[in-house]
């Protein structure tokens, strides 16, 4: 691959991995609108992956709490570090339940310019009215394994549909439930913790099965790209979270959604699997 083609590639993935409009649906537009060949599942598991450093470094004293309550709960006790780290792994079983069955069974999430579309339109709309109805009275600490279930099986949504947005999906399930924004941002980003590194371990076994080591390179600079873009897109959503709501988020899914049934009504891009 080319190195402005990494660079890209890395920048699309590192912004929208967190920023509520989908990072999965952004990967299938570009090779669309540039004409590349699609970057393939190991270019997007090296983007997954240094978004996943990014998460790790903005967070960390949340990992390193976590992590201090996983060295606690081996001696038989229990604190708000534990608790949350047990939670985000609960969380996490439903997508790796329906991520491998998909995987195995259909070679993966279905890559339509149609299904994006519809998919960003229709889970706009969604996170619109989540983030109008939903109180703001629950903070990370509040949650329990009921809700931490639900906003897991949110993230399902994720896996099936391109264009849901993984962080935009687990938001809005979070605001649906009374989270505050910047704690339902703040839990949907931990919960990409589990979720990323099994998707990373999986995929970079399988690459090793195979032996192809002719990507090496390319994924590299891929992992660094999306980290530094990662860490300024936590940072950038988390202090608009602060003082204002999705609203930007939601135009933007809507307009693109909407342009993307445009060229697919007007035959100058196809509806079916992209690549």
């Amino acid at each position: 691959m080319q190195l402005l083609q990494i660079l890209i590639l890395s920048l699309v993935q590192g912004l929208t991995e967190f920023l509520p409009i989908s990072s999965s649906g952004h990967l299938i537009l570009v090779p669309l609108f540039t004409g590349w060949d699609d970057q393939g599942l190991a270019i997007d598991v090296a983007a997954h992956v240094g978004t996943l450093l990014a998460v790790l470094i903005y967070f960390w004293r949340d990992v390193l709490r976590m992590l201090l309550g996983l060295g606690r709960l081996l001696t038989g006790r229990l604190d708000g570090g534990g608790r949350l780290a047990l939670l985000l792994l609960l969380g996490t079983l439903p997508a790796l339940a329906v991520g491998f069955l998909i995987d195995q069974y259909f070679g993966g999430p279905p890559r339509s310019p149609l299904i994006v579309a519809l998919a960003l339109i229709g889970f706009g709309i969604a996170m619109f009215l989540a983030d109008r109805i939903g109180m703001t009275i629950r903070k990370v600490d509040h949650i329990g394994i009921g809700h931490a279930l639900v906003i897991g099986c949110a993230q399902v949504l994720a896996i099936i549909f391109p264009g849901t947005s993984r962080s935009g999906i687990t938001m809005t399930a979070a605001r649906v439930l009374g989270y505050e924004r910047t704690e339902a941002a703040r839990f949907s980003f931990l919960l990409s913790i589990p979720a990323i590194s099994a998707a990373g371990i999986w995929q970079g076994w399988k690459l090793y099965q195979v032996g192809d080591t002719s990507i090496i390179n390319d994924a590299l600079l891929t992992v660094a790209f999306c980290a530094l873009a990662g860490f300024l897109a936590i940072a950038i959503i988390m202090a608009w979270l602060k003082r204002a709501g999705f609203g930007p988020f939601v135009v933007y899914r809507l307009l693109l959604g909407g342009f993307l049934l445009w060229l697919i009504y007007s035959g100058q891009i196809g509806g079916a699997a992209a690549g």
